[in-house]
C-alpha cells in the first residue's frame, strides 16, 4: 500500500469510528479530559493541513485562519488556542463545517501526496498518520465517557465486539532470571521518540502473572472494604478516594444488589472472567498492595511480555515516564509531541481492545497521570 492510500484508509478509519454517533454526540464535553469527537476529527485534520500543507504544498490556502486557534492542542510553538477545558463551548465549527473542513484537507493532502514527497516530509506524514490513529483510541475513549455518563446509558454500537481474553487461572506467575537486557525500539519501522533509545538495563529476578486481574479478583477487593482501608493506599490515592467517593471502577454500577458495568454495546451484567477495566494507577497500587505483591515496572514487562497474552487493555507499571538514556527532542513543535510531558505520569504497557494494530507493540510507552481511568487500564501483578 502507498503512502496515498495509507492516508485515505487512516483518514476513512477515523470517520468510521464516528459512524454510529448522533449529531449531538459530537459536541459533548462531560469533564476536562475528555475532548468532544468533532475537535478530534477538527484537530487530526489540523494536524496535516499545519504541519505538512501549509510550510510544504506550494500554493495552498488554508481552511480558516481561525481554525489555528481552535484546532491546536497543546503545541505553544504555532500559538495560542482554546483551553482544552473549554472544547466542549464550540458549538461553532458545526460538524457539517468540521467534515467540510476533512475533505478540504483530504483532497490537497491526496494531490499532495501524488506529485512525490521528500523522505524528510514522508516522515511527517507517518508521523500524522501514528498521531490520528492515537486520536482513534483517544475518539472510543471519549465517546465511552459520553455515553457512559448519560443517564440513559446508549448503546455507542450494538454490534460493537470486543475481543476476548481468557483468564486461565490468575495465580500463575512465570519467572524471570535475574540478568542484563536490552530495551527500547530496535530495528526498522516507526516508533515514537520515547522508545528511543536502544538501551541496557539490570533486572533482578521477578516473577510476573500471566494473567490480568479480572473482575471477579478485584471485587474481592471491594468486598474486603478495600476503598476504605488506608493502609493500601498511597497518600495521595487516599485523597482521591475519600475527595471523588470512589467506590468501584469507572462504569461500575451497583443495581439492586447486582453488579452492571457499562460497554460500548451498553450496560450489561458485570463478566467476572474478564479482566478488570478502567482502573485509575491508585486503585492498581491499592489492589497488588492488598494481595501482598507489586506492579511490574516498564522494563520487567516489556522483558517478559512475549511470554503472556496482552491487548485487552492498557497495564499500569510502577515506572515514572521518564526519557530514555540519549532522549532528545526534535526541533520546533514536533519536538512538544512527548518530551514536555515526562512529569508527574505513570509509564502504561500493552495496548487496549481500541488500540489500532499498528501501536500494538512491546515497546511502546503509554502515559497517564496516577488519578485517570477513562483509557482502557487494568492491572497485571509481580512479585
Amino acid at each position: 500500500m502507498d503512502i496515498t492510500d495509507c492516508y485515505i484508509k487512516t483518514r476513512k478509519h477515523t470517520e468510521s469510528i464516528c459512524s454510529p454517533l448522533q449529531t449531538e454526540d459530537y459536541v459533548v464535553q462531560p469533564i476536562d479530559f475528555v475532548s468532544p469527537p468533532k475537535w478530534h476529527l477538527g484537530h487530526t485534520t489540523w494536524f496535516f493541513e499545519t504541519f505538512i500543507l501549509k510550510p510544504y504544498f506550494m500554493g495552498y490556502q488554508e481552511f480558516n485562519p481561525d481554525y489555528d486557534y481552535v484546532f491546536n492542542s497543546y503545541y505553544e510553538t504555532v500559538g495560542n488556542r482554546v483551553i482544552r477545558t473549554d472544547r466542549g463551548n464550540l458549538s461553532r465549527p458545526t460538524v457539517i463545517e468540521i467534515n467540510l473542513y476533512r475533505e478540504y484537507v483530504d483532497k490537497a493532502m491526496v494531490t499532495f501526496l501524488n506529485e512525490g514527497i521528500s523522505e524528510e516530509v514522508k516522515e511527517l506524514v507517518i508521523l500524522g498518520f501514528n498521531h490520528e490513529e492515537q486520536h482513534q483510541e483517544l475518539l472510543f475513549t471519549d465517546i465511552k465517557y459520553i455515553l457512559g455518563h448519560n443517564p440513559l446509558f446508549p448503546a455507542y454500537s450494538k454490534t460493537y465486539v470486543s475481543p476476548k481474553i481468557e483468564i486461565n487461572n490468575a495465580s500463575d506467575f512465570l519467572n524471570v532470571e535475574e540478568g542484563v537486557y536490552e530495551v527500547g525500539f530496535k530495528g526498522n519501522g516507526f516508533c515514537f521518540d520515547n522508545e528511543l533509545n536502544p538501551h541496557k538495563v539490570y533486572l533482578n529476578n521477578y516473577q510476573i502473572a500471566s494473567n490480568l486481574v479480572s473482575n471477579a479478583q478485584y471485587l474481592e477487593f471491594i468486598n474486603s472494604n478495600g476503598y476504605h482501608d488506608f493502609r493500601h493506599w498511597h497518600a495521595e490515592g487516599w485523597d482521591w478516594v475519600k475527595t471523588n467517593k470512589i467506590e468501584a471502577p469507572l462504569y461500575w454500577h451497583l443495581i439492586n444488589g447486582e453488579w452492571h458495568h457499562y460497554t460500548l454495546n451498553g450496560l450489561t451484567p458485570l463478566n467476572l472472567h474478564e479482566p478488570v477495566c478502567h482502573i485509575s494507577y491508585f486503585e492498581a497500587y491499592a489492589y497488588a498492595s492488598w494481595k501482598g505483591l507489586r506492579l511490574p515496572t516498564e522494563f520487567e514487562w516489556e522483558v517478559a511480555a512475549t511470554q503472556f497474552k496482552w491487548g485487552k487493555c492498557w497495564e499500569w507499571t510502577e515506572s515514572s515516564y521518564l526519557p530514555y538514556p540519549g532522549f532528545t527532542k526534535a526541533p520546533g513543535a514536533i519536538g512538544e509531541y512527548n518530551g514536555k510531558f515526562m512529569v508527574n505520569q505513570k509509564v502504561l504497557r500493552g495496548a487496549s481492545e481500541v488500540t489500532p494494530a499498528g501501536h500494538s507493540r512491546i515497546t511502546y510507552r503509554n502515559f497517564f497521570q496516577t488519578n485517570l481511568r477513562w483509557q482502557f487500564t487494568g492491572i497485571r501483578l509481580a512479585k
